[in-house]
This record gives C-alpha cells, structure tokens and sequence, in this order.
C-alpha cells in the first residue's frame, strides 16, 4: 500500500490497518530475531576458526622464547627483553597452577557429587566426630552419627554444601577462562617482540608500556574494575542459578547428610507438563504476570500523559505547585506508601471504619487493588518525563495544524502523541518489563495473598507474581530448583519481548525522525 492509499482512509480503515500491520509483523520480528541469533552464532563460530589459526600460525612462526612462552607463560618476553612484564606473565601461571591444585580441582572434581559419604570409619579420638566428605571413597551415610555424649550432630565443617560446590565450580570455571585470556596475550606478546627484535627496534619497556593505560589504553583501566564487579555480581550468579535449575537442589537436597544429583531437564518438563500442579500454578501465575504488567505499565503511561497535559495546559495557575505536588509523591519511598495503603485498606484498616464497611479490598478484590494503588506511585514517574518532552515539541508545529483547521484532539493524535510515543518507547519497554518483576507493590501491599490452596505447595498466592513467587520458594520453601527455572523463564520472557517489540518500534527503525 503506498502513501496515497493510506491517507484517503478513514480512521477506522486506518486503525484497522495498523492493528493488522502490527500483529502481521510479529512473526517477521520472530523471524529477524533467530536470523540475529543464527548471525552471531556463525560470526561466534567463525571467531573461534580465526583464533585457532592465528593461534597455530604464530607457533609456527615463532622464535624458541615464542614457542617456550607456550608452556613457560613470559618465556619470549623475557628472552625478548621485556624481563618484567615476562616475570608477570610468569607469575600468573604459577598463581593459577597453586590455585588450582588448592582450592579449584577440589570443586571441580565433585561437581558431580550427589552424596556425602564417610571417609574415616574411626571417629575423632577427642570430639567423637567421624570425619564426613564427599566422592565415591567410602561407606555412604544413611543415618547421623552421634558423638561420644550421644547427642545427634554431625560435623559439618568436613562437608561440603550443595550451593558451594556448584559457585566454587563456577567460580574456578571464570578463573580458568581469565587466565586463558591472559595465556593467549601472553603468545601474542611474546610474538609481537619476535616481530620487533627482527625488525632491530627495541620492544617498549614496562613503564612505558603502563602508561598507555593512561593514554591510548585508558578505556582498558576504566572498565577493568566495573567489569570485575559485573563478572561477581551478575554474571556469576547467572550462570550459578541456570546450574541449579539441573539438579534437585531443595531443602530435601542439602549438607550435611545428602548433596545434590543432577536431573537434567526434569526440572523443565515439571513446569510444562510432566507436574499438574505445578505446570497449572507456573501458567496462572504466568497469566496474571502479563495480566498485571500490561496493566499497571499502560495506566500509569496513558494517566501520565493525560495529567502531564492539564498541568502544561495554557491558562492553568500555579503549574509549579502541582509538579512539585507530584514531585514530593514520588519522592517518598515506594514501600512506606505501600506499607501505608495496607493499614488504610485492611479489612479493619482506616478507609473501612471511615465508610462503615467490611470491603475486601486486599482479598477478593486484591487483583484491582493492586492495579490502582500502583497507578498512585507510579503516575507521578510519567508525567515528569512527560512534562519534559511537552516542553521540547515546536509550537510551529502546533500554529501549522492550526492554520490548517485541526482541532485540540487532531494535534494530539497527530502531532503530541506521536512524539512522545517515539521518545518513551524504550521507556515504555523497560516500565513494562519492570512490572514483570515489579516485587516490591505486590509483596508489600498484598504479600502475594490472599492465599490459593489449590497451587502447588501453597505458597503461592492469587496476587502473586512470578518474582514474588520465585522469592517465596526460596525464602520459605528451599525449592532452589523450581525457582532456578522460573527465573530462567522470566529472563527469557523478558529479554525476548524486549527485543523484539524494540525493534518493531519507530524509535529503533528511524532513529532521526523527530531529531
């Protein structure tokens, strides 16, 4: 359909249009998305043949100091006449060779571990402990050990944990892959002042060399610590929780009498099909997830905008009160709001007593509840962002639609609402993504209640999200398994969606329309 076509539509034809533009183009974003996918994966492969070259190549090439760095790391540096940064290089393989040998292969060779087992079948001649670890040397333990006083403990000091096995594993895993990096700068170095000795040009000594991450390399010093701390607090956790999804780590599957076994994807088909309950409890909750999100993310957008449009309206007084009316809203802490709106709403809180009344706000109507008191801390973000952009629209555009007879309602929909529209997408993503995992309105105001005896295990509740479900099953069940694979779930929803309605959007396809 070309632009002629378009514009002699009506407005129903028109919205009728966009409506079947947007649905028909889901399975094209689909599409284009595993495309991407598929395209990294072949230039991710390709890498990995390019640096299997380049790695053989250089050997190849290389001196005796290039060929010894191969298994001495600093060998060519030193014989090259870089002494220091050789000793570095050095040092580093003798750090990892003692971790490893200490502290990794300790982990390493029990990721597989299911039981704990007893390696001495004479107790402690003083304590009356027997000493209990974990591997295929030794009785397994079906019972616990008493002491010499009788009483029923076991010393656990000697046992390894279920959750420690699998992060110290992780963690060994991110140390060996850094120092791979560091081995293969290590060849290339080696390598480079090969090049240079060839060439007679003296290799750059250690101290200029350290300075360059003051100048050339700078962008090296600045990300090396954020990337640290990312590789701790985020990477590491991720992959530690997709591990726990493939066992049955539970509170039936802990230290100090039984680890952990490794079911591969059982944990998966329960939430599916293989669990009636559970798969039914994984899809309602799924259900309200999206439910709630699509809600609490579009009233608070649409309320925003709307009461961004009144205050910014010619003629209304005193519009710096009201903005800072609005301010002071969102300032106070969200959970002290919501913590006040559960004592007002209680079925003997405030707002009944005042009205005579028993109305369930926070049990048969908790779901609407929790929708309206979120538009109450939630509005306030909007209309500040809109306000902003408000101010930013040319008034030539609006004196142009003027002049050509549009009215308030036409320059909203053709000139105000587009722009902000283009502006907050991403916004608008991030906000509902947020409301996927937005814990803290359900489980302060509700707590995921009232309770639904019918979903698997009883812990969850008929306001509860997935997020605050997934807490539950860790905080109060021990299911560390189930809530391993619903946070996967969540990532995957999110991430997904994310993606692909980003890149559907205006703000992804033209970036410099409204610049």
């Amino acid at each position: 359909m070309d632009y002629l076509d378009y514009v002699q539509m009506t407005k129903g034809q028109r919205f009728i249009y966009k409506l079947k533009s947007f649905f028909t183009g889901i399975p094209r974003a689909i599409v284009n998305f595993f495309k991407a996918i598929g395209y990294f994966f072949k230039k991710f492969f390709l890498g990995i043949g390019r640096f299997f070259k380049n790695y053989g190549s250089r050997f190849a090439k290389g001196d005796v100091g290039t060929k010894l760095s191969y298994i001495i790391m600093g060998s060519g540096n030193i014989l090259h006449g870089q002494i220091v940064k050789g000793l570095i290089f050095l040092a580093t393989e003798v750090g990892y060779i003692m971790f490893m040998i200490f502290f990794g292969s300790h982990y390493i060779s029990r990721i597989y571990t299911s039981k704990l087992v007893l390696l001495d079948s004479k107790p402690d001649p003083f304590t009356g402990w027997y000493k209990y670890g974990t591997g295929a040397v030794g009785k397994e333990v079906s019972v616990i050990q008493r002491t010499l006083h009788g009483e029923s403990v076991v010393n656990a000091a000697t046992a390894d944990d279920s959750s420690q096995i699998i992060l110290f594993f992780i963690f060994t895993i991110i140390v060996t892959i850094a120092f791979l990096a560091i081995y293969i700068a290590n060849t290339k170095s080696a390598y480079a002042t090969q090049l240079l000795r060839e060439q007679d040009k003296k290799p750059i000594g250690f101290i200029d060399e350290m300075k360059t991450f003051l100048d050339d390399r700078f962008h090296i010093t600045l990300l090396t610590l954020p990337v640290i701390l990312l590789t701790i607090f985020t990477i590491l956790p991720i992959i530690f929780t997709v591990f726990i999804a493939f066992t049955n780590y539970d509170e039936n599957h802990q230290s100090p009498l039984k680890l952990y076994q490794w079911v591969g994807l059982k944990n998966f088909a329960d939430v599916f099909y293989s669990d009636a309950k559970k798969s039914a409890t994984f899809g309602r909750i799924l259900l309200w997830t999206l439910i709630w999100a699509f809600f609490a993310t579009f009233t608070n957008y649409i309320l925003g905008i709307i009461v961004a449009l009144m205050i910014n309206k010619k003629g209304i007084k005193f519009k710096g009160f009201w903005r800072t009316m609005f301010v002071l809203t969102a300032a106070i802490p969200q959970f002290v709001t919501l913590l006040v709106m559960r004592l007002l709403l209680d079925t003997n809180g405030a707002i009944n007593s005042a009205m005579g009344t028993n109305f369930p706000f926070l049990t048969e109507w908790a779901n609407v509840t929790v929708i309206v008191v979120n538009m109450w801390v939630g509005i306030p973000f909007t209309m500040l962002i809109t306000s902003g952009l408000l101010m930013n629209i040319p008034e030539d555009l609006y004196e142009s639609a003027r002049i050509d007879g549009a009215n308030a309602v036409q320059q909203f929909t053709k000139i105000t609402f587009p722009y902000i529209f283009f502006v907050t997408t991403p916004y608008l993503i991030t906000t509902f993504v947020g409301n996927i995992n937005n814990f803290n309105v359900i489980y302060f105001l509700t707590g995921g209640g009232p309770e639904d005896p019918t979903k698997y295990s009883n812990g969850a509740g008929k306001t509860d999200l997935l997020v605050t479900w997934l807490y539950k099953l860790t905080a109060e069940r021990s299911d560390f398994k189930l809530a391993a694979v619903i946070g996967i779930l969540v990532f995957i929803v999110c991430a997904v969606g994310s993606l692909i309605t980003f890149n559907m959007s205006k703000a992804s396809k033209n970036e410099e329309e409204f610049s």
